[in-house]
């Protein structure tokens, strides 16, 4: 078994100068994303979305970012999966995207809302016929039997809309988190990294260095 305590690497791609760094967090969040795109990066807006059981219990999983703006991102799931129960009954989240390509990271927390209905049938209408159909075909989080039932499943979704445009299931579109803090963090030598804290406050960001 490899020695996980002896693994390391010395960070040496960059650094992020004070004089340098915005007055809101979300230019550079965006110009971030960006580079990590014409990085090549795999799965560039992938993030691992962290939120909390109705028992207080934590769960995390990976899901992709699908809108950005001013201070707020936008995921998509099934709102009966775990993830969508767990919101539902508390709407905060926080997630971290690591780009390791860049030698980045970036945590996000804040609280969650669903967005307009609209708006989920807007995104569900953009995406892979696949993909729609797999919408319908997972009661995503809940038990199967085996793959064969979940490829069961598939072809009958397939079948019942052969020839026909698929519309967004009930139970399935987006939710929006509200950024309350956002930290960008660059590798460094000596594990003398940087990390910067933007806090929301009052419809104010503030911005503050911390310690490694």
């Amino acid at each position: 078994m490899v020695n996980v305590s002896e693994l390391r690497k010395r960070y040496t791609k960059g650094g992020l100068e004070d004089g340098e760094l915005p007055g809101e967090p979300m230019f550079l969040f965006k110009k971030w994303l960006e580079e990590a795109v014409k990085a090549e990066v795999t799965e560039p807006n992938a993030m691992a979305l962290a939120t909390v059981s109705p028992a207080g219990n934590p769960n995390v999983r990976m899901v992709l970012l699908k809108g950005v703006e001013d201070n707020s991102i936008t995921f998509y799931t099934n709102y009966g999966s775990r993830k969508g129960e767990d919101l539902s009954v508390n709407p905060a989240a926080s997630c971290t995207f690591w780009w390791a390509e860049l030698e980045r990271q970036v945590r996000i927390s804040g609280t969650v809302e669903k967005v307009l209905q609209s708006n989920s049938e807007t995104y569900f209408a953009t995406r892979p016929r696949e993909s729609q159909i797999g919408a319908w075909a997972s009661d995503q989080s809940k038990p199967v039997a085996n793959r064969k039932e979940l490829e069961e499943k598939f072809s009958e979704a397939e079948a019942r809309f052969q020839g026909k445009d698929i519309p967004k299931p009930k139970d399935w579109g987006g939710f929006e988190i509200r950024i309350h803090e956002i930290e960008f963090w660059q590798g460094r030598p000596g594990r003398m990294h940087d990390r910067i804290l933007y806090t929301l406050s009052s419809g104010k960001w503030n911005r503050q260095r911390l310690a490694p």
